[in-house]
């Protein structure tokens, strides 16, 4: 029976090092399942999810510092199970843009959290207006909601707040 094991790695990117790392996953018998994988100033980042027999599981947690100093990398190890589907949460996307600020993500995040609404995936990224060059900031995440919830109420409230803090936002169903 497979296990799941949570591996985070940073660090300085170059060419290759995607190719490094699944190449030392593949030599230690495991299997990449998910992944998300981004440069974050001059440094890359990547969370993966794998899998791979109790066996191959221990002797990667066991050799981890031989991989770390391998691929210059910093890692670090978790492992975990097969997450319960989430029943009666419908999926939906939230999109902002703003002039860039302080505290966006945190107002965001604190109007869903005061709600009981999860956040499922969240991406954000900061970058240049075209003419201007004012800093701008946008945001993609998916939450689940539950299905009691009226959406139309959440809607409402949620797009209020965007107004009062001046951000340009939409809520729609995932697809």
């Amino acid at each position: 029976m497979n296990q799941k094991l949570v591996i985070t790695a940073l660090g300085k990117d170059r060419p290759g090092i995607v190719n490094e790392l699944s190449n030392t996953l593949l030599t230690h018998e495991l299997n990449i399942e998910d992944s998300r994988m981004s440069v974050l100033g001059g440094e890359f980042a990547i969370l993966l999810l794998v899998t791979g027999s109790k066996q191959a599981i221990s002797h990667f947690i066991d050799k981890k510092q031989t991989a770390e100093s391998a691929l210059s990398m910093t890692l670090t190890v978790k492992t975990t199970e097969t997450s319960a589907p989430a029943k009666n949460l419908i999926p939906y996307d939230v999109e902002v843009i703003a002039i860039d600020h302080p505290g966006i993500v945190h107002k965001l995040t604190s109007f869903f959290s005061g709600k009981q609404i999860n956040i499922v995936d969240l991406e954000t990224d900061r970058y240049a207006a075209p003419h201007t060059g004012t800093p701008m900031f946008a945001l993609n995440m998916t939450i689940g909601i539950p299905a009691e919830t009226s959406i139309a109420s959440l809607r409402d409230d949620f797009l209020n707040m965007c107004d009062d803090l001046n951000l340009d936002a939409k809520i729609s169903a995932t697809g």
